[in-house]
């Protein structure tokens, strides 16, 4: 890497996107956050067909105990639960186009829930970052090790020793123990859509894509199925063409998403909520410790009072790097011990990512946010601290872009995708 000449926003901008994975699945992720808000109103006969699904769809990690889970209600401390979306065509029902023989990990989101279960984070790391990855178990001899390399993207961890290689490759970045992991493809993304009635989406300006087919007019839309597909898809249409401002656009579907399905209608509606439920146990594959309905439901009553504003979307800080990225590592070294210590995220106003453009806008100021910087102290995180729910506030560098549920915000469309 030291030889690789650093490269200009629009050789990192057009890099090629290996299908629809990067942006389809992103919202899946927060799709397991709608499962494990359902489960808490799953009744007794949807119980049985959803450990059916789980069951048959199962992942055992290293050192997981599949007999070690919580019982309901009984879930206390830290949870830290990793989200892989991969490209893979193998056994798809859909048709995602010509398979490309591969099995990339494109989407890596590490949900954070904090100890008191107040606040939760979610960092997203691009799929072209840089990382060392360490010594792997061979999911397909456990009693062999896989060696580890440097200077790798992490895209390319999943093909090379499975969900368990991702998972620890996340955790040694990061210095954070992830216990549970799931690994979702592509065929429950239309289901998913369709059965939370679609999602709201603000455009602060128009999208005009050819390659994706996605046109919408500056305003409101609800979307859903091929639509909301399209959306988390385009690349050219939204920011300044790169994966890296698709990622602020793709916020702009989470947080609204997550609004909705913390909202009463959602929260009270038991046909949705086992809809959804079963759309995201049909399309995921769960570590044993995450596959069982009683952790589920756990998990699920720790997510399902945090405040919205204490739901805060983040990218993994980057820069750009030969033909990708490497971490930011003064800015993701804050990120990282303030997660980990638990403290309150506060984003800068004026955030920069590792290009230029950006690929939301705030709609209205957020109430939240504007109150929060009186309500506690700014402090500066302590390395090391461990996740005990310690009280503060640590302002974020403004490298670290992304926002909080409660923010409204917009994508910025353009034609940068008109042929």
């Amino acid at each position: 890497m030291a030889g690789r000449a650093r490269a200009t926003l629009a050789r990192h901008g057009r890099l090629r996107t290996p299908g629809l994975i990067v942006p389809i699945l992103r919202f899946v992720a927060i799709g397991l956050c709608v499962v494990l808000v359902a489960g808490v109103s799953i009744g007794a006969i949807a119980f049985e067909r959803l450990s059916t699904n789980l069951g048959n769809n199962t992942v055992t990690l290293p050192g997981d105990d599949p007999t070690d889970v919580p019982a309901i209600g009984a879930y206390s401390g830290t949870v830290n639960l990793l989200l892989v979306g991969s490209d893979t065509r193998n056994g798809q029902k859909g048709h995602y186009g010509a398979n490309p023989g591969s099995t990339l990990n494109d989407v890596n989101i590490l949900i954070h829930i904090s100890a008191d279960h107040t606040k939760a984070a979610v960092i997203s790391f691009p799929r072209d970052l840089y990382v060392t990855r360490p010594e792997c178990t061979d999911p397909s001899d456990t009693a062999r090790k896989l060696p580890g390399a440097t200077g790798v993207k992490i895209n390319s961890t999943l093909e090379y020793g499975g969900l368990g290689c991702v998972r620890d490759t996340v955790a040694a970045l990061t210095g954070m123990s992830i216990p549970f992991a799931a690994l979702i493809t592509f065929d429950g993304v239309v289901e998913m859509s369709n059965a939370v009635g679609g999602v709201p989406v603000c455009v602060a300006s128009a999208i005009d894509d050819d390659y994706t087919g996605l046109h919408l007019s500056k305003g409101e839309h609800t979307i859903q199925g091929v639509t909301a597909l399209k959306f988390l898809r385009t690349r050219h249409g939204v920011g300044d063409g790169s994966d890296v401002t698709r990622i602020s656009s793709q916020q702009v579907f989470l947080s609204s998403l997550v609004r909705k399905i913390k909202s009463d209608a959602t929260l009270t509606d038991l046909t949705k909520l086992y809809g959804l439920a079963t759309a995201a146990t049909q399309s995921m594959s769960l570590s044993s410790g995450l596959a069982d309905v009683d952790t589920m439901v756990s998990i699920g009553r720790a997510v399902a009072n945090i405040p919205l504003g204490q739901f805060v979307l983040v990218q993994y800080p980057t820069t750009l790097y030969g033909d990708g990225l490497v971490a930011n590592d003064s800015s993701a070294r804050v990120l990282i011990d303030a997660v980990k210590a638990d403290r309150t995220l506060r984003l800068a106003k004026q955030q920069k990512g590792a290009t230029e453009g950006s690929g939301s806008v705030e709609a209205t100021p957020s109430p939240s946010t504007s109150t929060s910087s009186t309500a506690t102290p700014t402090v500066s995180p302590t390395p090391g601290t461990g996740a005990t729910g310690s009280s503060g506030t640590v302002d974020l560098p403004d490298t670290v872009v992304g926002q909080s549920v409660d923010q409204q915000t917009c994508s910025v469309g353009n034609d940068l995708g008109r042929r």
